[in-house]
């Protein structure tokens, strides 16, 4: 099973298709998909709009926590978790059976180290850190899940953004809202209001099909028992093989009135590996270059919580409208707007309006189709 952020199922069956997967099954938060450990590197390693890998253990009925427990407790853990390793216990619990949610993840990890105690004579040391080995439990009614979690740290932290600036897009949905707007590196991308660079670094790497996991040295299998670094070796030289060595023959622009957010932006796309991609420049998104052509455009404005913020930004995405009537012809727009009643300042028909969620705020991604004259 593979999760992913509100809004992202789409965008990551797409994904885990384009991979050779064949989906067995889709829902609200993850899809599911058949293979092997090694099949879990490969999708770590690849996969931009993810946030975990789960490899199936175990699935059982489930009545009392007694019982978890014991089912728990039949899984051979001394073959999967070195008593050196560190191991944390992550869980998801919709039953009557239990009222205290913390208490499964108690019993699951008792369940865990007793029996590797057991079988070994020492146990793990256990916590919330998931920098080693990470385990997820998924108790539903009478049914439950057991996972070990092959990716540990959410694979959404692509570990390159040291300077994350005010409000940063979570990288899973940069990459998704780069990919709703049909970018692939053959068109000029124009980005304003870019801020800590996140949608620009994404953009980047997708023309350069640069793998998204390539920056992390640390994933939840490499602590497994059965983890073999040559296999390791082979998935990365693998997918290597599909990075773009060229260099690429359109422009991504990336620009902000904020000095600070260029300044974040650039050593971002600097750990990245992809600021030679990215011209970063300070200006008004009102005064972004725009080169000529059919090229695409994405902009990411604030989206207000307090009275004196909206009166002030209803100006700011009238201004947005006027650029992109006067300024943008040829370009097909995306707006993430995160306040409906901000969006019709704008006053221009959006051709198209896609759901996603930034945190907890539900937002649209607005298409504009904007024609050179009359349509």
């Amino acid at each position: 099973m593979v999760t992913c952020g509100p809004g992202l199922k789409d965008y990551l069956q797409a994904e885990i298709e384009a991979l050779g997967f064949e989906i067995t099954s889709a829902h609200p938060g993850s899809v599911l998909t058949r293979g092997s450990l090694v099949d879990c590197m490969k999708l770590n390693y690849s996969l931009r709009t993810a946030y975990n890998v789960l490899y199936l253990l175990r699935e059982f009925r489930c009545g009392s926590i007694e019982a978890l427990y014991k089912q728990v407790g039949t899984v051979a853990w001394e073959k999967i978790i070195d008593p050196q390793e560190h191991l944390c216990v992550l869980s998801r619990v919709e039953t009557r059976t239990v009222n205290n949610s913390m208490y499964p993840n108690l019993k699951v990890k008792d369940a865990i180290v007793d029996r590797i105690y057991r079988k070994t004579g020492s146990r793990p040391d256990s916590g919330p850190e998931r920098n080693g080995v990470v385990v997820n439990l998924f108790w539903k009614d009478d049914r439950a899940w057991i996972y070990v979690n092959t990716s540990g740290v959410k694979l959404s932290d692509r570990n390159y953004r040291k300077m994350p600036h005010k409000a940063p897009l979570r990288e899973s949905l940069a990459s998704a809202i780069i990919m709703a707007s049909s970018y692939d590196g053959s068109q000029d991308i124009v980005l304003p209001m870019c801020g800590s660079g996140t949608l620009a670094i994404e953009a980047a790497l997708m023309a350069q099909n640069k793998p998204a996991g390539a920056l992390r040295s640390n994933f939840g299998f490499k602590h497994l028992i059965c983890f073999d670094e040559r296999l390791w070796q082979e998935v990365q030289n693998d997918v290597r093989k599909r990075i773009r060595k060229e260099a690429l023959q359109k422009r991504i622009i990336a620009t902000d009135i904020d000095e600070q957010a260029i300044c974040a932006a650039r050593q971002n796309a600097r750990t990245a590996g992809v600021e030679h991609l990215i011209e970063f420049n300070v200006c008004d998104f009102s005064e972004t270059e725009l080169p000529t052509g059919r090229n695409i455009l994405v902009m990411n404005p604030e989206y207000g919580s307090r009275m004196g913020e909206l009166e002030q930004l209803e100006k700011l995405y009238k201004r947005i409208g006027d650029f992109l009537k006067k300024r943008c012809a040829g370009y097909t727009a995306y707006l993430l707007i995160g306040n409906k009643e901000l969006s019709t300042k704008i006053r221009l028909k959006a051709a198209r309006r896609m759901v996603f969620y930034n945190g907890n705020i539900e937002c649209r991604l607005l298409k504009y189709e904007l024609y050179e004259g009359s349509k």
